[in-house]
């Protein structure tokens, strides 16, 4: 794939996803903030409205600022490797990233529009936190990075023992 086309479907993978994510919390908003919560599967998944003021699971909640400026740096960072360092040459990690960066500017827009996070999945299955599109973005491209330099890493040592 040329550098140019990468960059276009990359930008709108992440366009879509933002959008997805945005175009839900408002659904959250508007059909949740005042109701109570929707079952989605008996005993598996509801929907039900939450401000996340924190991070993950609400932690360090009221660090909102701080949040937005760590966010916007992390984010610019990325953003600025997928386009001049090693991930143009490899497009597992040039789109794990762009996933990466599509959740963070999804709960990056709830953090300035609103001061918070709206979260809205909660699976009923396991105790866990109630979380929204971007958080899985975020959460799969971290596993995906994850197994990207585990295999990156077995890569490497087996070139280097081939090498001897």
């Amino acid at each position: 794939m040329r550098l140019k086309n990468k960059n276009i479907w990359c930008s709108v993978m992440i366009a879509l996803i933002v959008a997805f994510d945005q175009i839900t919390k408002g659904l959250a908003k508007s059909h949740l903030m005042n109701g109570g919560p929707v079952t989605v599967i008996n005993g598996f998944l509801e929907f039900r409205y939450e401000e996340n003021t924190g991070a993950a699971f609400s932690s360090f909640s009221g660090g909102r600022w701080f949040f937005v400026a760590l966010t916007v740096v992390v984010t610019v960072g990325i953003c600025v490797y997928m386009l001049k360092g090693r991930a143009q040459k490899d497009l597992w990690l040039y789109w794990t990233l762009g996933v990466m960066v599509a959740g963070a500017v999804g709960n990056l827009i709830d953090r300035i529009a609103y001061g918070y996070v709206v979260d809205f999945i909660n699976p009923l299955f396991v105790n866990f936190a109630v979380f929204n599109i971007a958080d899985c973005a975020v959460t799969l491209a971290t596993i995906s990075l994850i197994a990207y330099l585990v295999l990156d890493m077995f890569k490497k040592e087996h070139k280097n023992e081939s090498a001897d």
